[in-house]
Order: C-alpha cells, then sequence, then structure tokens
C-alpha cells in the first residue's frame, strides 16, 4: 500500500467563547480519532492565532476523502494545501490525531512574514514543527 502526506493550515471559522472553541476542538479532535483509525490515517494537529495546521497520512484515497471532509467543514475556512505526495514512512504512525494544542509563535510569524502567502509557507516547515512539538509533548492520541 502506498502512504501518502498531506499537509494544510485553515482558518479558524469557529467564532464563540474560549470554552466554546475548546469544546468545539475537542469534537474535532474526537471526530479525527475515530474516523481515522478506521480508516487507517493518521496525523497531527495544532491550533495557533485563529488557524488549523494539520499533517494526515496514509493510504492515498484515505487521505483525499478526510482532507475532502475538512474542506466541508464550517469550521475551516480558507483551507491552503502545502503538501501532498507519497512518503516512505508515517511520522505520525502511532497517532490517529495527536494534538499539540497552541504554538502561538509558529503563524504568527509566518503571518507577520508572508501574509500567510503559501507559496512562502511551506509543508515540510509545518510538518518539521508538528513533528517535533509531538516528540517533545507526547500527548496522547
Amino acid at each position: 500500500m502506498s502512504l501518502y502526506r498531506l499537509v494544510y493550515y485553515s482558518e479558524n471559522r469557529i467564532s464563540s467563547s474560549v470554552a466554546d472553541l475548546q469544546a468545539e476542538v475537542e469534537e474535532i479532535l474526537t471526530q479525527s480519532r475515530r474516523n481515522n483509525a478506521l480508516v487507517g490515517v493518521t496525523g497531527a494537529l495544532m491550533f495557533s492565532s485563529g488557524y488549523f495546521g494539520q499533517v494526515l497520512e496514509g493510504p492515498q484515497a484515505a487521505v483525499e476523502a478526510t482532507f475532502e471532509r475538512i474542506q466541508q467543514d464550517p469550521r475551516h475556512g480558507d483551507v491552503a494545501l502545502l503538501e501532498f505526495a507519497p512518503t516512505d514512512t508515517r511520522s505520525f504512525d502511532t497517532w490517529a490525531m495527536a494534538y499539540v494544542g497552541e504554538d502561538s509563535a509558529l503563524f504568527a510569524h509566518v503571518g507577520s512574514e508572508t501574509g500567510f502567502d503559501s507559496d512562502k509557507f511551506t509543508g515540510e516547515a509545518l510538518f518539521n514543527r508538528l513533528r517535533a512539538m509531538v516528540a517533545a509533548n507526547a500527548v496522547v492520541a
């Protein structure tokens, strides 16, 4: 089976209180973990400065279907695909969906320097940041 990695970011469209926002992120994680486990998708999610950043890994069809659902989800706006390519190995192989919480510095830095121009904000940079954060934080999937 060929593995693919997809990296994207999207604008947070959840307009509510901090408590409601946390509940919505928890719902996203619950749904992701359940759905991903069923189709062999693994990955990591980060929320930061009003944006989501995510890596998805797995069989091509499953990753594409998962990304399609994300693009249709009203909680995600202006979805920017940064990378979609074959990969030899999974980097999040034990995580149906790891969550690394908030990294305010990542998107704030990217936004100020690039205006969220996806040509300047690479999938490799986001992937490496998420991989390092998962390794450092040992979050529960």
